[in-house]
């Protein structure tokens, strides 16, 4: 037994003692110690909040807030010391050797990214070249020219996130092209409004409180609450856990349909059911055949709740197409017996089930097909918006249970308007980079994908979450340039030209909230120790980038920094004042009583009428005509079953199917740079692999082995660990490893990536298909040394280049340009965007209603300074284009 499988159970296992040794180290306790070291400052991140220990300027301890998490994991005890301090930190401004060279000639030989050494500069010189090549691209290609990468705020919990300062400081002149959606839910965040009236995967969940005294089934599908709840997107609490212990020792029966077994699965005592990878769909396709063929499906429900059933009970028996989607068809495509199946289909139907689906469903090849396939077989028998009954896609996401407070949290800095309309679904990089001027769809629409000629990536590691990362590397070679701004040497910054080294969030001050769906509290992230090197905030590097452009009083407003993190505290329920707030480091909002009893869809269930879904019937659309009328070829109108391109049940011989769920010990890649965790889980310092023991004595795989997967995308290699808890014919690897590419073209480190397909799900959403991939698997005998993803790449500091001077640069040239992009614009407009400003709103006229802008422009056109005829233009536009204009 390898240390992976020893250290995932004794952490399952060993919570009281976890909790003992926390409880002795709180920050309570210690400040009731009169020898205790004073020297405490909290803070909080996506691992819980916490007291740093400081001595002499540096971290020497971390105590947990047992009082605000009583299960604190070693991504905060341990990982979040070890990486503030770790060799891979980005301490000064770095540019890539030939992009330094050849910044006035156009040399820059981009094929280098990711192989060439970087160059300590000034901070001077990083920004200069950072300005010029934002100009240059604006003035050949526009604004759209230049793509932000960064998206989705995970860099770090507080208000102050890179990617919004980023939008802040682009759209002060017209903006860029963006990422549309994302990697998590992409699918389903696209198709699930058109069909249940919400993302979903984003949702709040039925209070856990009745899915303990109501449910008698937890249905868990692809799902595990207990690895994935051990981060969140603000401040992780792991308030769950215990009131999951509560539901288990309650009674409730826990089923889980997975491929291999969870550590939910062992935590809930589930009955495991094996399933081929994404067949998920033939599965509920076929119970609810059998629902229907047994009469055991709500036909009072569907004529009150549903629209379509009609049309997918049609599809079912096989009206159409001459193929009944019996369990014995099923059986064929899932590995599911059609006797189990046909079980299944008699007690979900009979009993009160909560079904839930995870997001990596949907990351799949036709991914929107599985969860719809799920909310119909619940609306066939009759369970959404019952208590204790129904969907729910975020089971496994922000504690997804915990009662909701309803109460405002502090917000940032708004981000103005961006005038550029170009987009790109974040799975879709490479196909952008690789086909300028081509169209595609969305969700409807048929866009056309932007020449992009400049990448800015701040707080995002795009290079690791992309699929087909070879397909990835080449296209960036069409690219001018790529700056990123982050604290790490991650795969991101190994392939820019430009590295702008941002602080972490312990060495800057800033303000969050906690539980993502429960939002009850308000958290300081107070200032721990100085940054580190020469590495300076986000607000700071996007402030001195605005001053190169005389934009830097619209960025900060002319406030002071710590203005902006009182503005966000006011702008929260929290009712202390900011002093007494930040002085204790914390501040509770109360969660109603009747938010103990909600029910997910549960108004919908009481009163179809009066609060209908939002979707075009107002019901569940099990066949969704919006849909079926865009005449997508890979994505119909109802879930249908349709074969991935890859699949067991098309694989050639010897294949494997892979699947690269959330990590344990990381959030993504984040913490893959804590020596300590990487310690609990590598294998040979390689990402570990799952693999069963039949497919390791086939192919003489012994545990601990290093093995390569391939494919014709390229090779990852991994430390094999051989269990008898996956299924024959799946391995399964975390995703989020950090890359190093040997000889041979083979990632070293295990970044699996490196063989997923960058296929879209379908022409609706364009998400990613990472869980749709076939692998060959071999013992590898030749390895090319020890990992070095965690070791910082080549840095050369006595290299001649030419100084990039302020007149280089010619910042004057943004005038020119906004002055362009405004041309067509009318006068009322260009004052708005140019002069006025929405205090913390949205500078999009959308927003507000025509009664709510002529509040507004009482106070905003003093600050504007406009005169009578110029507040007449402005008021015009903003009336005309007012959310309740018609």
């Amino acid at each position: 037994m390898t240390t992976f499988n020893v250290s995932r159970r004794s952490v399952l296992k060993g919570g009281s003692a976890l909790f003992a040794s926390s409880l002795l180290s709180s920050s309570a306790l210690a400040s009731i110690d009169p020898n205790s070291h004073s020297r405490r400052v909290f803070h909080a991140t996506h691992y819980g909040p916490f007291e740093a220990i400081v001595r002499d300027g540096k971290i020497s301890g971390m105590a947990p807030m047992i009082e605000l998490d009583a299960r604190p994991t070693e991504m905060l005890t341990y990982g979040v010391i070890d990486r503030t301090y770790d060799k891979t930190r980005v301490l000064y401004p770095m540019v890539r050797k030939s992009y330094l060279e050849g910044w006035e000639t156009g040399e820059i030989r981009p094929e280098l990214r990711g192989k060439e050494e970087f160059v300590r500069v000034d901070w001077d010189t990083a920004l200069r070249l950072t300005s010029k090549a934002i100009l240059d691209t604006i003035e050949h290609y526009g604004n759209e020219g230049i793509f932000s990468s960064s998206y989705g705020g995970w860099s770090h919990a507080g208000v102050m996130r890179p990617n919004v300062l980023q939008g802040r400081f682009f759209n002060l002149f017209g903006g860029c092209s963006m990422t549309a959606g994302d990697y998590s839910g992409g699918a389903s965040q696209i198709s699930l409004p058109h069909v249940i009236g919400d993302m979903e995967v984003y949702s709040a969940q039925t209070s856990w409180e009745v899915i303990r005294d109501e449910t008698e089934i937890f249905l868990l599908v692809g799902c595990d609450p207990i690895k994935n709840n051990r981060v969140e997107f603000r401040v992780a609490d792991h308030g769950m856990y215990a009131h999951w212990e509560e539901i288990r020792d309650n009674g409730v029966k826990f089923i889980s349909i997975n491929p291999q077994r969870t550590a939910s699965d062992e935590f809930f005592d589930a009955e495991w059911l094996k399933i081929i990878p994404n067949t998920d769909v033939a599965l509920f396709n076929a119970m609810s055949y059998h629902v229907v063929k047994k009469d055991l499906h709500d036909k009072a429900y569907l004529a009150k709740y549903a629209e379509g059933s009609d049309k997918f009970i049609h599809y079912l028996m096989g009206t159409d197409d001459g193929v009944e989607k019996s369990p014995e068809w099923a059986s064929e495509i899932t590995g599911i017996s059609a006797d189990k199946i046909r079980e299944l289909a008699e007690l979900f139907a009979s009993k009160k089930v909560e079904i839930a689906g995870a997001w990596s469903l949907q990351r799949a090849h036709h991914g929107e097909m599985t969860h719809w396939a799920i909310i119909n077989f619940a609306a066939l028998t009759g369970k959404i918006g019952k208590p204790g009954q129904g969907v729910g896609f975020s089971w496994h996401y922000g504690n997804g249970g915990m009662p909701t407070s309803g109460k405002s949290t502090p917000s940032g800095l708004a981000q103005g308007r961006n005038l550029v309309s170009a987009i790109c679904p974040a799975s879709r990089i490479s196909e952008m980079l690789k086909n300028p001027g081509k169209e595609f769809t969305h969700n409807g629409s048929v866009r056309t994908f932007p020449t992009v000629k400049m990448i800015y990536n701040a707080g995002n590691n795009f290079m690791s979450h992309q699929q087909d990362t070879n397909e990835l590397i080449n296209a960036l070679q069409t690219v001018n340039t790529v700056v990123c701004q982050d604290p790490w040497w991650c795969a991101s910054t190994r392939w820019s030209d430009i590295v702008l080294p941002a602080s972490t969030s312990l060495e800057r001050d800033d303000i969050t909230s906690g539980g993502t769906y429960s939002n009850d509290r308000v958290y300081a992230m107070k200032k721990v120790i100085e940054p580190l090197g020469e590495s300076l905030s986000d607000y700071e590097i996007f402030a001195r980038l605005a001053e190169n452009f005389v934009l830097d009083t619209q960025f900060t407003e002319s406030l002071e920094y710590m203005d902006h993190i009182k503005a966000a505290y006011a702008r929260s329920s929290a009712t202390e004042s900011f002093e007494e707030f930040w002085e204790k480091g914390y501040a509770r909002m109360d969660v109603p009583v009747e938010a103990r009893k909600w029910v997910r869809h549960g108004d919908f269930y009481e009163d179809p009428e009066g609060h209908p879904l939002h979707t075009t019937s107002g019901k569940v659309e099990m066949f969704c005509k919006s849909i079926a009328e865009m005449e997508l070829d890979d994505c119909p109108g109802m879930p249908v079953w349709m074969e991935p391109a890859e699949y067991l049940g098309n694989a050639k011989e010897g294949q494997l199917h892979v699947v690269s769920p959330h990590p344990w010990y990381r959030l993504h890649s984040q913490m893959g740079n804590s020596e300590r965790l990487r310690e609990l889980y590598m294998v040979q310092g390689r990402e570990p692999v799952r693999i069963s023991a039949k497919d390791a004595e086939e192919r003489g795989i012994a545990d601990g082995d290093l093995v390569e997967l391939y494919n014709d995308r390229g090779t990852v290699i991994a430390g094999a660990v051989v269990s008898d808890e996956i299924m024959p014919g799946v391995v399964s690897i975390y995703e989020g490893g950090w890359p190093q590419v040997d000889s041979k073209g083979r990632c070293n480190s295990g970044l699996i990536n490196f063989v997923t397909s960058s296929r879209r799900s379908s022409g609706l959403s364009q998400a990613t298909t990472a869980n749709t991939c076939l692998v060959s698997l071999r013992k590898c005998e030749d390895p090319e040394g020890p990992n070095r993803a965690y070791e910082p790449p080549a840095i050369l500091e006595d290299v001649t280049f030419s100084a990039v001077s302020e007149e280089a640069v010619n910042s004057d040239r943004i005038d020119g340009l906004v002055e362009a992009l405004y041309e067509d614009m009318s006068e009322g407009e260009k004052l708005f965007y140019q002069r006025c400003t929405v205090c913390h709103g949205p500078r999009d006229p959308s927003q507000f209603t025509q009664l709510q802008w002529k509040g507004i422009t009482q106070s905003m056109f003093p600050r504007a300074g406009l005169e009578d005829t110029e507040k007449a233009q402005v008021l015009d536009f903003l009336l005309k284009n007012a959310k309740d204009a018609g």
